[in-house]
């Protein structure tokens, strides 16, 4: 049985409802200790022909590992990212399976640190993430809480 991550509604990596958006769905692998995500990056999010843009590399990199804190909790559990760091592999080519790999180093109540990999259909990394996360001021989460009526599951 999968186990899917609830998404939102204008999400630019998720949103189910945002027409420019890549609506990525995360699964969660509780065995492997993962999530795991699939998406094809269209050609009008290139920075080259045929290579995706690096900042929708590192989007996809910080939303998957921020979401590893969700494989046990809700949407109280989200956090927002304090630092990113990105290592480019290789060109990650637009028009493609690709798939997005998270998991959770460390977590307390108030920060985690996370790591991601966007991986090319043979296996091979395009490029990693490593992810300090937080928990928002309340002047931050608040603004999130209209969203939390349409903060579901839906298949991908």
């Amino acid at each position: 049985m999968v186990d899917w991550q609830p998404t939102s509604r204008f999400c630019f990596l998720c949103g189910r409802e945002n027409p420019v958006g890549l609506r990525v769905h995360w699964e969660n692998d509780r065995e492997a200790g993962e999530i795991r995500g699939r998406v094809n990056v269209p050609e009008h999010f290139n920075g080259y022909p045929g290579v995706v843009h690096g900042g929708i590399v590192a989007a996809l990199l910080d939303e998957t590992a921020g979401r590893t804190v969700l494989m046990d909790g809700a949407f109280d559990d989200l956090m927002v990212t304090l630092k990113l760091e990105v290592a480019y592999r290789q060109p990650t080519p637009t028009g493609t399976e690709l798939t997005v790999v998270g998991r959770l180093l460390r977590r307390a109540s108030s920060r985690a640190e996370a790591e991601s990999e966007l991986r090319l259909p043979d296996g091979s990394v395009a490029a990693r993430g490593k992810v300090i996360l937080a928990r928002p001021p309340a002047a931050v989460s608040s603004r999130w809480e209209p969203e939390r009526a349409f903060w579901k599951v839906e298949q991908g």
